[in-house]
């Protein structure tokens, strides 16, 4: 299944440029559409507001089921590539990364919907493969193995073949490598990409479908399965189909392998987990491989002709903390129950969403991994805090270090790797935390999680937990608060500063920045550890607001969605983290809504990647870079007419 979700990958890449992250989760929509086919003979529909299904055969044979899918998978990638990547085909690496991003929130939260399953709930497709095992070396195998390589490897040389002898094929690759010498030869690029596009989705369909019995069907793990496709991809070099498939086939059996070795292997330490090893230990390779290659993995468009969001210069840097300080003081003396709550977790996310602000706002640098960054760091004190008794502060400040430690490690691949290629390396990163770390005995308590001590300072108790209306305790609240203030002082003070400006220096050109006198590697690392140090007391205000952690607190997909929320405000501002804290799952936004619990929250991950989207194409710069933009206009007309508008 890797392999053939690399290969679809490839193919997208070829033919318009793009890198799709959301590949694997328009494939496991298609797979659940397959499965509920087969089931009540109805055709889920992949757009919200429209009708949930409609009937297609009262009883759908395998065959009928496949071909209607296949039908569905490839109108789906015409349609996304045409309301989606088309529009956003000259716009700039991070446009084209959130883009994808929202489409993979939207899609995920789509099969939730539309399903009714949730992450963690594995679905299992009947197979249709032939069934039996044999034995190489001692090495029990199953037969479908044998069939899935078998039609990867068919798959490969069809598309191969297609590429390289046929006229569609050439045609896709000429226009692909110049889009105006396509026209001017008569052929029609935007058709071709959207052939290629209807091809690849329809890959990666199938190639769901025919895995799930293997693998089952998880509406999160299966979206995740991207990870080890783009690595296969990469490792291709975005171009090589067989490099590609070698690729995916080698990320499988050493994942197998590995697997089967922690399963055998007695002297392994018990904290060590055994999934974790497989799905991490690849992952790590691979990491080192990306970072090895460097510059030689191919890239779209140069980084001088990148956009990026607009950075407002900070006149006075205690303006906005005071407004921040004065409307949290207001809000925290005046809400009560869910309101104050929902305040107090977009204040949290306010903080997370700053890690976002310096490291790509400031620098230009596409991270992944701040939520496990910020897990480290929640992890970390109820280490410190539960298991070795370090009081508050104490043990928050030494997690916050640890986790700007982890966050210079994430930003090495940042020396030599950037754009697309950056945001799959640190995406690697955090699965391979979460693998790992996360789902250790010894660090995290396992799958069970672990308990956060309360925060006490001088015997006051400043914990969330508290009896009834009380509940969560406004002294919570302010401590949050004032924290959230604190840094956004300190964000405001690193904008305007010798660092800030060399590293926007860096954003907009790293050459220029080097020739004059800025030591690019130190301002990335810096820019790395600043933004971990932010995640990382995020990460340690999440620990004290939930009490109670575990693996799925702190998610990859929870950095995907922080990152559409932060855009579509503003990751340029500081501002942008203060209004995408407001947007959050949990936080105000939802206790207006009417603080519909879990089926809002679901909603509004929809919304979420839809209103990226709509972000990417029509509003790159955010509601905060809008807003800025007006306000310029404004002073322009005052300063012509002498007269402000009306």
């Amino acid at each position: 299944m890797v392999a053939a979700l690399g290969l679809g990958l490839v193919l997208t890449y070829r033919a318009s440029g793009v890198v799709n992250f959301a590949h694997a989760a328009v494939g496991a929509y298609v797979a659940f559409a397959y499965y509920e086919l087969r089931q009540s003979g109805e055709l889920v529909l992949p757009v919200l507001g429209l009708p949930d299904r409609i009937p297609v055969v009262e009883r759908p044979t395998v065959l009928t089921a496949l071909v209607t899918c296949a039908v569905l998978a490839a109108a789906c990638g015409i349609v996304i590539h045409t309301l989606v990547f088309r529009p956003l085909r000259h716009a700039p690496a991070l446009g084209r990364v959130v883009a994808s991003l929202g489409l993979l929130l939207y899609t995920q939260a789509l099969v939730e919907l539309r399903f009714r399953v949730r992450g963690g709930t594995s679905f299992r497709i009947d197979s249709m493969l032939p069934e039996g095992s044999v034995r190489i070396g001692g090495v029990v195998v199953f037969v479908d193995r044998f069939v899935l390589a078998g039609l990867a490897v068919a798959a490969t040389a069809a598309l191969w073949a297609w590429f390289r002898f046929t006229r569609l094929g050439l045609a896709i690759r000429a226009a692909a490598a110049s889009e105006k010498g396509a026209l001017l030869t008569g052929l029609a690029p935007d058709r071709l990409a959207a052939l290629s596009w209807a091809v690849a989705t329809a890959l990666g369909g199938a190639a769901v479908i025919l895995a799930a019995p293997i693998a089952g069907l998880d509406p999160g793990l299966t979206s995740l399965l991207i990870v080890p496709a783009l690595a296969a991809a990469l490792l291709g070099g975005l171009a090589g189909f067989w490099a590609t498939l070698a690729a995916g086939l080698g990320i499988g059996m050493l994942q197998a392998g590995i697997s089967r070795f922690a399963l055998t292997a007695d002297w392994l330490p018990d904290w060590i987990p055994p999934g974790g090893l497989q799905q991490g230990l690849p992952f790590l390779v691979i990491l080192a491989a990306m970072t090895w290659r460097g510059s030689a993995l191919p890239t779209r468009g140069s980084e001088a002709t990148e956009r990026h969001q607009v950075a407002p210069p900070v006149r006075s840097w205690w303006r906005l903390p005071a407004l921040v300080a004065a409307a949290g003081t207001l809000g925290l003396l005046t809400f009560s129950g869910e309101w104050r709550l929902g305040l107090i977790v977009s204040m949290v996310s306010a903080v997370l969403c700053l890690s976002f602000v310096v490291v790509t706002g400031f620098v230009g640098q596409i991270s992944l991994a701040q939520m496990a960054i910020a897990g480290v760091a929640g992890f970390l004190t109820a280490k410190l805090a539960d298991g070795l008794g370090i009081p508050f502060p104490f043990a928050p400040v030494l997690a916050v270090l640890g986790a700007g430690a982890v966050g210079v490690l994430a930003g090495i691949p940042a020396l030599r790797i950037r754009g697309m290629t950056l945001a799959i390396a640190t995406l690697a990163f955090a699965t391979t935390t979460e693998e790992l770390v996360f789902k250790s005995t010894a660090f995290t308590g396992g799958l069970g999680g672990t308990s956060v001590p309360e925060p006490r300072l001088l015997g006051w108790n400043l914990g969330i937990q508290a009896r009834g209306d009380a509940y969560p305790r406004v002294a919570f609240g302010f401590l949050v608060l004032v924290t959230l203030v604190a840094l956004t002082a300190v964000a405001l003070n690193l904008r305007r500063s010798e660092t800030g400006r060399g590293w926007l220096a860096v954003r907009a050109n790293e050459r220029a920045a080097a020739a004059a006198g800025i030591d690019v590697r130190v301002a990335k690392l810096s820019a790395f550890a600043w933004s971990a140090a932010f995640a990382g007391v995020g990460g340690v205000l999440l620990a004290y607001q939930r009490t109670e952690l575990s693996v799925q607190s702190f998610v990859v997909l929870q950095s995907l969605a922080l990152l559409a929320l932060v855009y579509v405000a503003g990751i340029g501002s500081v501002a942008g983290a203060l209004v995408a804290g407001l947007l959050a799952v949990g936080g105000l936004l939802t206790a207006v809504l009417g603080s519909g619990g879990d089926r809002t929250a679901e909603y509004q991950f929809a919304v979420t990647g839809v209103a990226l989207i709509v972000s990417a194409i029509h509003n790159p710069q955010g509601i905060v870079g809008a807003l800025h933009r007006w306000r310029h206009r404004r002073r322009d007309v005052t300063a012509v007419t002498g007269v402000g508008p009306r």
